[in-house]
């Protein structure tokens, strides 16, 4: 692959849209242009690889089913760069296995066809989001979740007692927020790489963290369990 040339400094983030379907790359293009983004488009592999050897895109939305390719081959070269960007695989394929395969091979996030484009510009806006500096304070509801203190406390001041790996999961979450973690990168993280625990042990801390922080159906925000992945923050 050709050497990137040198870019210039930009403030919109660059968005590569790689889909076949002409309406709907089309669609994607205008939509994310009016979020204020800059958009290339591409609608096969060998476009896609053209465009990402002459930008460097901040985010790849591909879709996984290309005339010339597939996304999982792509998506496999996007993450051997140097410094790749995020990657929103597209899919018609809802079955798990597909789900975790594009995990595997480097996908930040999925979104299956047909989607509501709300939800897809809410997607390319959490996963720009962590490109940036990690944010140190957030809001849950009525909880104020201080990061350098380590603190979770209500409205009326009152501290949550999290366990060390309660809190990790619950700043993780809010980080990746709208976005499906798989269990193994949530253990990966609070756990390390190296340390062997059944991927279902995520499931427990998850139910203690709703426990101590009072989740209930009406509740402005929720951990949604993503069936054969892992779990979501929605708020």
């Amino acid at each position: 692959m050709p050497t990137r040339p040198s870019q210039p400094p930009r403030h919109a983030p660059l968005v590569l849209v790689v889909e076949d379907d002409e309406n709907l790359r089309v669609a994607l293009v205008d939509n994310l242009e009016d979020e204020g983004y800059e958009v290339l488009a591409a609608a096969n592999g060998a476009a896609a690889r053209e465009a990402l050897a002459a930008r460097a895109p901040d985010l790849v939305v591909l879709d996984l089913m290309l005339p010339d390719t597939d996304g999982y081959t792509l998506c496999q070269r996007i993450r051997a760069e140097p410094h790749p960007p995020r990657v929103l695989m597209l899919t018609a394929r809802t079955l798990e296995d597909d789900v975790v395969r594009g995990f595997e091979v480097g996908a930040d996030d999925y979104l299956a066809k047909p989607y509501r484009l709300r939800e897809l510009l809410a997607r390319v806006r959490a996963l720009l989001r962590r490109g940036e500096v990690a944010p140190e304070l957030f809001q849950l509801g009525a909880f104020e979740i201080d990061v350098p203190a380590r603190s979770v406390r209500d409205g009326r001041g009152v501290e949550a007692e999290l366990t060390k790996t309660e809190f990790d999961l619950l700043v993780m979450l809010l980080r990746n927020a709208d976005r499906a973690l798989d269990r193994d990168t949530i253990l990966d993280e609070l756990r390390g790489r190296h340390v062997m625990v059944d991927p279902r042990t995520i499931d427990n801390f998850v139910s203690s963290l709703k426990r101590k922080l009072a989740w209930a159906a009406d509740s402005p925000w929720r951990i949604a369990s993503v069936r054969g992945v892992g779990y979501r923050l929605e708020r």
